[in-house]
């Protein structure tokens, strides 16, 4: 589901090339790195949106192709980034559209059902969990029926409930 509206088109909150200029407002409040940005945007629709990392890094390697933001001075690791006066100047222009998309964040979060982030999380666990599981060698098949038949009883207990 990452990257993804949950429950819903992306277009509800971002047309075509509204995510530039709201990332570029996000780093305008402060510098920030990637994942950061990540979760802000998942926190500000309640958990309605959660942009994946092939979405926001191609996004970030364009604001600083533009000139709109760059690597924050002193950073190691993890780039962290802060606006340009160019992109400073940019999200001016822009305002009225970031502000949009804000307000229909907003009113997307007031409306968020708590409980679907967490089951996402839940969801997003297990398959980490068997991912990695399954990516370990050897799995035998007394295993893989043992799996098997946990997500099982999981799914039945799910539909009792």
């Amino acid at each position: 589901m990452r990257g993804h509206h949950r429950g819903g088109r992306i277009g509800r909150f971002l047309e075509h090339g509204d995510l530039r200029f709201v990332v570029l407002a996000l780093i305008a409040e402060q510098p920030r790195h990637g994942y950061e940005l990540i979760k802000e945007l998942e926190d500000r629709t309640g958990g309605a949106y959660r942009p994946s990392p092939g979405v926001i890094y191609p996004t970030l390697a364009l604001l600083e192709d533009e000139g709109f933001i760059r690597p924050a001075a002193g950073e190691a690791g993890r780039k962290l980034y802060e606006a340009t006066d160019p992109g400073r100047e940019a999200l001016k222009a822009n305002q009225a559209g970031v502000d949009a998309v804000f307000a229909r964040m907003a009113e997307a979060a007031e409306g968020a059902d708590s409980t679907r982030p967490r089951i996402a999380r839940a969801m997003t666990n297990l398959g980490m969990a068997l991912g990695q599981r399954l990516s370990r060698r050897p799995i035998t098949p007394e295993e893989i029926d043992r799996i098997v038949q946990l997500i099982d009883d999981v799914a039945v207990a799910i539909e009792k409930t």
